[in-house]
């Protein structure tokens, strides 16, 4: 973070506290157009979470949802299918490029249950008991203020209604992960982010963001371990260029390599992803926590 000139300290510390989260907006915003142009790949790779986010948030035909950091449109526009004519679901996104694809994404494939629009999660532009469920899949890492959000997320869910999130378990047990920045690290000192800063295994400690809804007031928060295959039908080259692109700091940490680095380091890579390599593409053993909780009912 950069050194802020300000007329007096109030205003150097509104813009302390905003710029973290301003800078994972903009990390998002150069992001969009990687997510978008792999956007069907990511969606089949992470097909076995949206349906554990379906099943743990009680979603069924004519369900009204919302999908919190939808990104290009996932899960919402898979929900936006199972739910049906008689369901709609709103995909919101605090970057407007992400919010753009999304709306590309549901026009193309014709859905006219599925509308998106720029939001963030703490301040949720919807009226209260609004909705049967409310999911983020890979979002509430990110987040600036969780517990905020979390109670958000309670407010515009009807009551006895559930939401439900999707956060990385251990880096060490996600090799869709791990392959790539290993090897880089060899090359680009990356010291670890600090406990509770926006990275995508904030929450891997099991027991964390489940504490995160029990202080927002859920009630029966629960976390499940869920063990699946990340399989995407593209070669290993393809898989190399596929993560550099779609993780904003692989492309910073590649940015940084000088060309003879990175053609080593590319070689590393490729040799370790072979052996996640099939005849269907690659497939990586994954472990992702689904954490769900309910909105009380009035007594």
């Amino acid at each position: 973070m950069g050194f802020v000139r300000c007329p007096n300290n109030h205003q150097v510390g509104i813009l302390l506290w905003m710029l973290p989260d301003q800078e994972v907006i903009s990390a998002w915003r150069d992001s969009a157009p990687f997510w978008e142009k792999h956007r069907e790949i990511i969606r089949q790779m992470f097909a076995p979470v949206t349906q554990a986010l379906v099943e743990d948030g009680l979603i069924g035909s004519g369900h009204a949802v919302l999908d919190i950091a939808t990104g290009p449109g996932e899960p919402a526009l898979t929900i936006a299918a199972l739910v049906g004519a008689e369901g709609k679901v709103f995909g919101i996104d605090p970057a407007p490029e992400m919010v753009e694809a999304a709306r590309r994404a549901a026009d193309h494939l014709g859905f006219q249950n599925a509308k998106f629009d720029v939001a963030s999660a703490d301040r949720l532009p919807f009226p209260a008991a609004t909705f049967d469920a409310v999911v983020s899949r890979f979002g509430v890492m990110f987040f600036p203020a969780p517990v905020d959000a979390v109670r958000e997320m309670l407010r515009v869910l009807k009551p006895g209604r559930k939401l439900a999130l999707a956060v990385w378990h251990f880096a060490e047990r996600n090799p869709f992960h791990y392959t790539l920045s290993r090897v880089i690290e060899r090359y680009v000192d990356s010291p670890p982010p600090a406990p509770d800063a926006p990275d995508a295994f904030r929450f891997a400690i099991p027991g964390k963001l489940r504490d995160v809804l029990a202080g927002a007031g859920a009630m029966v928060p629960c976390e499940r371990l869920l063990q699946f295959t990340i399989q995407a039908p593209i070669s290993v080259e393809d898989f190399w260029t596929l993560r550099c692109e779609m993780s904003e700091k692989l492309r910073e940490k590649v940015a940084m390599l000088s060309r003879e680095q990175l053609t080593e380091v590319k070689r590393q890579a490729l040799e370790v992803l072979r052996g996640y390599s099939t005849d269907r593409g690659m497939s990586f053993p994954a472990e992702v926590l689904i954490v769900s909780g309910t909105k009380n009912r009035p007594t």
